[in-house]
């Protein structure tokens, strides 16, 4: 079974302004000559981890790493304005530039999954590959699921702790009553209901429970931003037309796909990706029997490292 790629630093790290007053960090990793490869984080508001560089091989590609609007260590923190997904995906299109590369791998899961096939769809010429994992379609569905109506009835201990900072005549619309905490001005209430959202979500991620993994998921700095830029992400559908990445699907046709999906992903259950596949039958999908939401379980890690090392070859095979 593969493991991550040993851990590495950036060989250049660097701020970009995009729209005011936000500025993205970016960070460049592996080999500056390597087949570039964007790795597109989770939330939104979630940032990416130094261990998110170990799934491509540091001989082979040019490993880019960014923070999305008011996430990791983009500035402003937890910021909400101008933040939706057309800005993030004309940010990437600013790193693009910025770093000087004409076409890329795109590599996402979750919330990257989303952002990266709709940047996919929106320019598919400029897309060499994609690696993606733990499909989020956005839907109406999707969202319900885990915020409302559905992985309450697999973790009704979870869900306890996570409804007690609502009360319960607002418990009809737990995605607003969330929002409305997150975004107002009593801060004692903004950070508990900041955490008890995002530790929902590390609790859920992973077949097995993983304690330093809740832990990283209740950690402020990380609770705020992806509870805050979560909850105004998914009260305004995502800023997605409905099914908006399934209905578009036939614009991938011709890129080079892994989909891999965890079978008891209880975050983004698995039918997200077979709706995905269906539309998409171009794309490989790898359903990993033993897995749940997160990239860090060993199976899907696995798979991940194999389809980067396999697209490595192909696209190396190419020129």
């Amino acid at each position: 079974m593969k493991k991550a790629f040993p851990a590495i630093r950036p060989y250049h790290t660097q701020k970009i302004a995009v729209t005011a007053p936000h500025v993205l960090h970016v960070e460049e990793s592996g080999n500056p000559e390597g087949i570039p490869v964007l790795f597109v984080h989770g939330g939104p508001g979630g940032g990416a981890r130094s261990t998110d560089r170990c799934f491509f091989d540091p001989d082979k590609y040019r490993i880019i790493l960014f923070d999305q609007r008011g996430s990791g260590q983009s500035s402003p923190h937890a910021l909400l304005e101008n933040n939706n997904t057309d800005a993030l995906i004309a940010d990437i299109e600013i790193i693009r530039n910025e770093l000087d590369i004409d076409r890329w791998v795109v590599f996402g899961g979750s919330w990257g999954s989303t952002l990266g096939l709709v940047y996919a769809q929106t320019y598919p010429e400029l897309v060499m590959g994609l690696v993606l994992r733990g499909i989020f379609l956005c839907r109406d569905e999707d969202i319900n699921w885990f915020y409302q109506n559905g992985v309450k009835h697999i973790f009704p201990d979870y869900w306890k702790d996570y409804v007690q900072v609502i009360p319960e005549e607002e418990r009809e619309d737990l995605l607003g009553a969330f929002y409305r905490r997150l975004t107002g001005d009593n801060e004692l209430e903004r950070m508990a209901a900041a955490k008890a959202w995002s530790i929902l979500e590390g609790r859920c991620a992973t077949l097995h429970p993983d304690e330093d993994f809740v832990a990283h998921f209740a950690n402020p700095h990380l609770a705020i931003a992806m509870a805050r830029i979560e909850a105004h992400y998914f009260i305004n559908k995502a800023f997605l037309e409905p099914n908006q990445i399934v209905n578009n699907a036939h614009k991938l046709k011709s890129i080079p796909a892994t989909i891999i999906h965890g079978r008891y992903d209880m975050v983004c259950p698995v039918n997200q990706a077979f709706a995905l596949s269906d539309a998409w039958p171009e794309a490989q999908l790898e359903i990993i029997p033993n897995a749940g939401h997160s990239s860090s379980e060993p199976g899907t890690l696995d798979a991940l490292i194999r389809a980067t090392e396999r697209l490595a070859h192909h696209l190396s095979s190419e020129e």
